[in-house]
Formats: structure tokens, C-alpha cells, sequence
């Protein structure tokens, strides 16, 4: 004989787990970004030393400077580089 179910003995069930949404495949390409042109070692320099030149004219000339303003000078040139926007 089947047993009446009475609301003391019924368990409550977890909620059911949602199957994942599926992926869509876009439909755009995905566009990857250009490698950054090869640059000549010996232009770098030169780029370096007109910035660092340039940092120093702002400061004046005062001397002990140097490296701190070449250093600076190449972030900023090898960041443009990066960009793409280095003056040729």
C-alpha cells in the first residue's frame, strides 16, 4: 500500500541548475592589432638625445642632470614608438 504524503515528511528540493547559455559565435572578425614596425637602433638614439636635449634646454642646462633626463626622454620616445606617433 502507497504511503500518503504528508507535509512533516515532504523534503524540499534544491532549485534545478540552469544549463549554460550557449555561446554565440560572433559575427564580426576580430581585428588584432598591428606588431609595431621595426625601428633602427641608430634613429632611437637620435630621437632619445634630441628629447633629452630638449629636456635639459627646459631645465636651463644646469648641470648633473644627464641620465635622469635621457632616461625620461627614452620612456617618452619608446612610448611614441609604441603609438606610432614618433616624429620621423
Amino acid at each position: 500500500m502507497p504511503r500518503e504524503k504528508s507535509p512533516e515528511s515532504e523534503k524540499k528540493r534544491a532549485p534545478r541548475r540552469r544549463a549554460a547559455a550557449p555561446v554565440v559565435p560572433a559575427t564580426e572578425p576580430v581585428v588584432v592589432a598591428e606588431a609595431p614596425k621595426f625601428v633602427d637602433p641608430q634613429h632611437r638614439t637620435a630621437l632619445i638625445a634630441r628629447a633629452a636635449y630638449y629636456r635639459a634646454l627646459n631645465r636651463g642646462l644646469e648641470p648633473g642632470y644627464e641620465v635622469a633626463d635621457w632616461l625620461a626622454a627614452e620612456a617618452e620616445v619608446d612610448a611614441e614608438l609604441l603609438r606610432g606617433t614618433a616624429a620621423s
